[in-house]
């Protein structure tokens, strides 16, 4: 069971498909003839643990009463699978259908994505015939885009309504929200709209007869047919005039759907400043004038009591020692007195030179250097002064 059964599934999410029967699975799986025995009892195990449900039931537990063939799934299919079982035969018929419930919730959640990218989500009514058109690529058969409205609709997503032999989906507003029963205006929005695109249609349809009127006025001025020329520029001419009167009726269409769209999102609006307005009224409910002045006061109350503790502790504690500032003052005054009468003995000025810096400057001239040197040739009496450059060695007299 651990390997068939998501297998089964994965299976079926390839194919893009939401209904299964036994029959389809034994010739996706069969392998060199043989075809695997154990299936009928995967697809039992599913249907135990609710990730299969026989589209009878499924469509038992929606309000189906819109589709054409429910009554065959309602009566003929629930009355083979009860005789089955009055039968002894608790095996899955080959031929029975059963729904991925998982997959059927994907498949509901991509249509639904689409419609909203959609240009037929300007509106949340549409036809049932142009929705289909509009998810063929994702269903790939009418029976699976059914199961999918139906999905949609027990998720509270979707409502269908007849009207008039035809077929209306009503989509809800946003994602999260629930879709409401089919009113009078939905139904009023919706026509006009069906006028709007008749019109356009007839339109377009005239213009191309015009142009064919057009076209034949040409061929026969051409070929020297001047009556009939004239019968066709006549018949071109009453064409224009009905595609302006059909222009008018369209533009007066299309302003009456503007100005419900704008009382619609008006509507949507004045809902937000209601829902607003109570928000703010709750938020609001315990607080007064009278509230906020008192809380005022004893805030500032407070910042009273606090400066005044603050100015108290900055006074200091003089721990059981207390001065006399009469008898500081006199002591100040003879220590004062003591200081004067004290002679001011300064040494005398220094005539030694002394350095500025701690290091002397070490650049000596040359002249210098050579009186230098002739002092001491003098002092020793055995050297002759040297007129010649310091750097020579000196030679004694002889």
């Amino acid at each position: 069971m651990g390997f068939w059964a998501p297998l089964v599934l994965s299976h079926s999410r390839r194919q893009g498909v939401v209904r299964l029967r036994l029959r389809d699975l034994q010739e996706a799986f069969q392998r060199k003839g043989s075809v695997p025995l154990g299936l009928a009892t995967v697809l039992q195990d599913l249907l135990r643990r609710g990730e299969l449900q026989r589209e009878s039931d499924f469509m038992a537990s929606v309000d189906s009463s819109w589709i054409s063939w429910g009554v065959g799934v309602f009566l003929l299919k629930p009355l083979k699978w009860t005789l089955s079982n009055m039968l002894g035969d608790h095996k899955v018929p080959a031929e029975e259908v059963l729904v991925a419930v998982e997959l059927l919730k994907e498949k509901a959640e991509e249509v639904y994505r689409l419609y909203q990218s959609s240009p037929l989500s300007s509106h949340p009514v549409v036809a049932l015939s142009e929705l289909s058109t509009l998810c063929a690529g994702s269903c790939p058969d009418e029976r699976t885009f059914y199961l999918v409205l139906l999905q949609l609709q027990k998720e509270k997503r979707v409502t269908v309504l007849e009207q008039n032999g035809e077929k209306i989906v009503k989509f809800a507003r946003g994602p999260h929200a629930k879709v409401s029963p089919v009113n009078d205006v939905d139904v009023g929005v919706y026509q006009l709209m069906q006028s709007e695109q008749l019109l356009s249609r007839k339109v377009e349809s005239l213009s191309q007869e015009a142009e064919r009127y057009k076209e034949e006025a040409r061929r026969a001025c051409r070929a020297g047919k001047k009556q009939l020329a004239l019968r066709s520029l006549k018949a071109k001419q009453r064409t224009e005039k009905r595609i302006e009167a059909l222009h008018a009726k369209l533009d007066t269409v299309q302003g009456i759907l503007d100005r419900i769209y704008a009382s619609q999102t008006d509507q949507m609006v004045f809902n937000a400043y209601q829902a607003g307005v109570g928000a703010l009224k709750l938020s609001m409910k315990d607080v007064t004038v009278e509230k906020a002045e008192s809380l005022v006061d004893q805030i500032q109350e407070l910042c009273d009591t606090q400066d005044e503790v603050s100015q108290t502790l900055a006074g200091g504690v003089t721990n059981g020692l207390d001065f006399d500032s009469e008898e500081l003052e006199k002591e100040l005054d003879i220590l004062l007195q003591d200081t004067t009468k004290e002679p001011s003995e300064l040494p005398d000025n220094p005539q030694e030179t002394f350095y500025i810096n701690s290091v002397p400057d070490t650049r000596i001239s040359d002249a210098e250097l050579e009186a230098e040197l002739e002092k001491l040739s003098l002092s020793e009496g055995g050297l002759v002064p040297s007129r010649k450059s310091p750097k020579r060695q000196l030679e004694p007299t002889l």
